[in-house]
């Protein structure tokens, strides 16, 4: 098992067109995922928004409840439309008070492939093995469980917005 990262996959049964745009438009992106971004994703943009509740599974959104209003911070990378999209952040930056501005910053990558019944969407992050030892394990075992829910959220989003 690798300590530098996480990879998940699902298969969705939705069109690439219908996929990509819940990934790449910064609204459809917040309201599965739990956002309230400032602006649309462009590549090189940073993006700031808060933290609120997923619309789409009760569960995981009253577990995001404690982290609401909370600042959150993205660096687009990438974005080839219907195949990729990617950005940088720091990872389980949720401490109140805590300046994780020059702690380094992991690569999140959501890639995207045709497949006969769907889309198989596969979420890679990398980098863990450069966070500050203190925070190290905890990020990484705080994302592993995270991104099983959001691939979850992602299926779910499709399934209720369809």
């Amino acid at each position: 098992m690798s300590t530098d990262r996480i990879e998940k996959q699902i298969l969705l049964h939705a069109p690439l067109k219908r996929v990509w745009r819940a990934l790449s438009d910064s609204r459809e992106f917040g309201t599965w995922f739990g956002v309230r971004f400032d602006g649309p994703f462009k590549p090189g943009a940073t993006l700031r928004g808060v933290i609120v509740p997923t619309t789409v599974d009760s569960l995981v959104a009253a577990a995001q409840k404690p982290h609401e209003g909370k600042p959150f911070e993205i660096t687009v990378e990438q974005m080839q439309p219907q195949r990729l999209f990617s950005f940088r952040w720091h990872p389980y930056a949720v401490e109140a008070g805590v300046d994780y501005s020059a702690e380094p910053t992991t690569l999140v990558v959501f890639a995207l492939e045709e497949m006969p019944n769907g889309v198989r969407l596969t979420v890679t992050e990398s980098g863990f093995d450069k966070i500050p030892l203190a925070r190290r394990a905890k990020a990484f075992t705080a994302n592993e469980q995270g991104w099983t829910m959001v691939v979850i959220l992602v299926e779910k989003y499709l399934v209720q917005t369809a």
